[in-house]
């Protein structure tokens, strides 16, 4: 069964995602079915671990499909992140429908090492930035057809996630802001959704890490980015007009 068609919305996508090493990946969407997508990234991961072409690859691959595609690499720990990226989605395309909040920092702690630096790190990529995104989100695009704020989350209020202190703390802020952001915004007939997509093995799984955890998983395989995917793309489309201030776990049964 194919998922729902999505809206042809401008879609405004941040990412930067950080494996066990705390090394970022990107991970992209499938936006077949979206018209333009800005999508950020961590400029040292895009220039130390994947080469010039592959990038270009990618951004013709999505520009076959139709969209308009633009690349901005954006230091999110930054406090004026937000306006920056959005001022320039402005006046490169006008307006905006989805923002995805898909930017996360990850580093291993533990009683021994957690400190203010860590936190602060964390805090403000995985709290401060989604949040200030989403705001001036709101701000710019209310009035020009802004329909959608989803963020990915992990699950942190499900159970402890031990060596990871700070980034649990930190991004079980998005699942409370969610709730309150989406009655903030309501008037606008703008929804706001999280997903928890469990461990995804978007390429940077040992194999030793993966034989660990899909015993965890009760349809027995891990979790692929195009999981993720299908569940956003339904959350952008019309079908999920009536969904809003949900943190919806999509995890293949992982416990």
């Amino acid at each position: 069964m194919q998922p729902p068609k999505a809206y042809r919305y401008r879609v405004v996508d941040v990412f930067t995602e950080y494996p066990l090493e705390g090394n970022p990946l990107a991970v992209f969407p499938d936006a077949r079915d979206l018209d333009a997508s800005t999508m950020t990234g961590w400029p040292e991961y895009d220039q130390n671990e994947h080469s010039d072409s592959e990038l270009k690859r990618l951004l013709r691959e999505l520009r076959m499909t139709g969209c308009e595609v633009e690349w901005m690499p954006l230091d999110l720990s930054l406090p004026d992140s937000a306006v920056t990226l959005l001022e320039a989605v402005s006046r490169r395309f006008g307006k905006a429908h989805v923002l995805i909040n898909n930017a996360c920092f990850w580093l291993a702690d533990s009683i021994a090492t957690l400190d203010a630096a860590s936190l602060d790190r964390h805090y403000a990529v995985n709290t401060r930035a989604p949040i200030l995104l989403s705001v001036e989100f709101v701000r710019r695009f209310a009035e020009k057809g802004a329909r959608r704020i989803i963020s990915m989350t992990s699950g942190q209020m499900l159970g402890p996630m031990p060596g990871s202190v700070a980034y649990a703390a930190s991004k079980a802020a998005l699942d409370a802001f969610t709730i309150t952001l989406a009655d903030e915004v309501g008037k606008y007939g703008i929804t706001v959704n999280a997903v928890d997509p469990g461990p995804t093995d978007t390429g940077c799984m040992t194999q030793e890490k993966r034989q660990e955890l899909l015993p965890r998983y009760s349809l027995g395989r891990l979790g692929k980015p195009e999981d993720a995917a299908q569940l956003v793309a339904f959350l952008i489309s019309s079908e999920a007009d009536w969904i809003t201030g949900q943190t919806i776990r999509s995890r293949g049964g992982f416990y």
